[in-house]
């Protein structure tokens, strides 16, 4: 079989050493973004036919005459819409790997809206490509449950342990002819568009319970969600509930109790223990975060 990658970060590159130790198959080419340094590094050294960038609006079209029309064109991770142009080129199948269980969550960054949305269940999906975000046949699907403890590089590990056998049942349900695809029902379907670092600002008007899932979601190694003091910006990685008092007049976001290595701010609906934390400020009792 011949395959076609579409691929960008370390799930990327985790799925291309994977293919590449795999003699039943034959890696033909991949697609990746100039930041996905590794998948770079990884095919130069491999000697595999390289496209680099976004290649919307025909700007791969030189690349695409030249190459080899893979068996299997598979999206894993990729940080572009993949185009008619790059899709046709599939003999078999095009498939892309979802970090969700479509038609839930179509879009960016699934696992860490799951997350933030309190969401028990996620899942991966492996689906037809078509030109519209993630609305494909499905071809098989995992459950994973979000434990309470769960930060969004939690569910990236599991990602990266479950995307290679997910990998290897694909291959297999084409080598065998075994594939049935399950069509969307697009009347259940939800979109979250991509998240950014900006994004991440925490409101102490919020209930304690959507804040810890916030800062979970979005913990090392990602950016972090964050609040200030005055201009300070305060980046917040791990929060717990607390039984501390407090009188319902109070401002959310008043820091109440200051300890050695943690501070605690009231919310709409009790008090929470900042627990890890960057800041480049001292905090103290009375101080108001926004």
């Amino acid at each position: 079989m011949t395959i076609g990658l579409l691929i960008s970060g370390n799930l990327g590159n985790v799925i291309l050493n994977q293919l590449i130790l795999n003699h039943e198959v034959k890696l033909l080419f991949v697609f990746t973004d100039f930041k996905s340094s590794s998948i770079i590094e990884t095919c130069r050294k491999n000697d595999i036919q390289l496209f680099l960038g976004n290649p919307r609006n025909g700007k791969s079209s030189s690349f695409l005459t030249e190459i080899q029309d893979p068996d299997l064109l598979l999206s894993v991770n990729y940080l572009f819409i993949v185009e008619k142009d790059i899709i046709s080129k599939a003999l078999k199948y095009a498939i892309n790997i979802h970090g969700s269980l479509l038609p839930m969550y179509r879009g960016r960054t699934p696992h860490v809206w799951a997350i933030i949305n309190n969401e028990k269940i996620t899942g991966i999906t492996a689906h037809i490509i078509e030109e519209g975000c993630d609305e494909g046949d499905i071809v098989l699907q995992k459950e994973i449950p979000i434990l309470d403890s769960y930060t969004g590089q939690d569910l990236l590990t599991i990602f990266n342990e479950m995307y290679p056998f997910i990998v290897n049942e694909i291959i297999e349900k084409i080598k065998t002819n075994t594939v049935q695809l399950i069509k969307q029902d697009n009347s259940k379907a939800t979109f979250f568009e991509k998240r950014t670092a900006d994004d991440g600002k925490i409101s102490f008007d919020w209930q304690k319970e959507r804040i810890n899932n916030w800062v979970r979601a979005q913990a090392n190694p990602y950016p972090g969600a964050f609040c200030y003091l005055k201009s300070e910006k305060i980046i917040i990685h791990k929060i717990v509930f607390s039984d501390l008092g407090y009188k319902q007049e109070m401002i959310n976001g008043l820091v109440v109790k200051v300890a050695d290595t943690s501070f605690f701010v009231k919310t709409q609906n009790g008090v929470i223990q900042i627990e890890n934390f960057e800041t480049q400020i001292k905090i103290n009792v009375g101080d108001i975060l926004s």
